[in-house]
């Protein structure tokens, strides 16, 4: 059996992949794996093989986050191969093949957010606003309902996600099991968000939140005009509308949320994508110090007196005792 047709076999019995993830998969087999090795026998597969193969594809341009990506594929493959008994150790053994380095986005500022708000038609406006102060995914937000928000109480409920593939669009459950959650959202967002339920949303409760003229839900390559037209007017082309999730998540870290707290907030199954949120910058860091300097309680009139008779200490004359004091004499 050569890798290729092991590899269809793996893919084709791997049910329990997401729509996106499947179709990612398929692209990363058809482009980088199947024309390079899926000739090869599966067990005429080596670490050198393989390490000639990574190196090639590096050497021909392909970026080397995709070619990662490709490796981990190849190397998941082939421990079911392992696990199989077709093969006796898994080839894919080049250290730092799989990992990924991309630079860490700075995320748009607040003030940049609203202006992109500003910037976008009405019937889109609140689309930017719900991403900025909720951290929603872009699946999660297009496929929320009139039914998913609760003005009275503040909040919007997540249990789906719309995900577009090359077969067209499908609705499914979110990213992750945490996906599923009840988000609060800021109190000052709540008027306009009831307004645009009063403008643009069907009575119905399935009516879709955003939907077009029509009532169809929202698909990305007609928002893809509308958003880059508010990213001209706005002066901010870099932004994407991902980078409004970004956003959100570091508002919510800047307000001391705990690690669960962005976690649940965000719909993050590991505290490793909440943690990337909560470093500090070098304003948050300033700022934390100086929060941190006015929880010291200023001295009492005795322990002045006290630090100022310590042994080792010249003896403070009455001006200098004055001032330990506070005095203003």
């Amino acid at each position: 059996m050569t890798f290729g047709e092991y590899a269809a076999a793996w893919l084709a019995g791997r049910a329990d992949l997401r729509p996106r993830t499947a179709e990612l998969y398929q692209g990363l087999l058809n482009r980088h794996l199947v024309p390079q090795l899926g000739a090869v026998p599966l067990t005429r597969l080596s670490t050198t093989l393989v390490r000639q193969w990574y190196a090639a594809r590096l050497r021909d341009g392909i970026g080397r986050s995709t070619v990662a990506k490709a490796y981990r594929l190849l190397k998941c493959i082939l421990n079911t191969a392992v696990v199989d008994e077709v093969l006796s150790r898994n080839p894919c053994v080049i250290r730092g093949a799989g990992a990924e380095r991309t630079p860490e986005r700075v995320p748009p500022t607040l003030v940049e957010a609203h202006a992109l708000a500003e910037a976008i038609e009405p019937r889109w406006r609140m689309l930017v606003l719900l991403a900025t102060w909720s951290g929603l995914r872009w699946g999660e937000l297009v496929a929320l309902r009139r039914a998913s928000i609760d003005i009275e109480r503040g909040r919007v409920t997540v249990t789906d996600q719309l995900v577009e593939t090359a077969q067209g669009r499908e609705l499914g459950p979110p990213k992750t099991d945490a996906g599923r959650r009840t988000v609060h959202l800021p109190p000052h967002l709540m008027p306009e968000l009831s307004d645009h339920l009063d403008r643009w949303v069907g009575p119905d409760p399935g009516a879709w939140l955003f939907c077009g003229p029509l009532g169809a839900p929202l698909a990305r390559r007609n928002f893809t005009v509308h958003w880059t037209r508010a990213r001209a007017e706005a002066g901010l082309p870099q932004v994407r509308f991902h980078d409004l999730r970004h956003l959100s998540a570091t508002l919510a870290a800047t307000t001391g949320a705990s690690t669960r707290e962005l976690m649940t907030r965000m719909g993050h199954s590991s505290p490793r994508a909440a943690l990337i949120y909560q470093h500090a910058t070098a304003d948050r860091d300033q700022a934390v110090a100086q929060a941190m300097s006015e929880l010291v309680p200023p001295p009492s009139p005795a322990a002045a007196i006290a630090r100022a008779r310590r042994p080792g200490r010249p003896t403070p004359g009455a001006g200098q005792l004055a001032l330990d004091l506070g005095s203003t004499a």
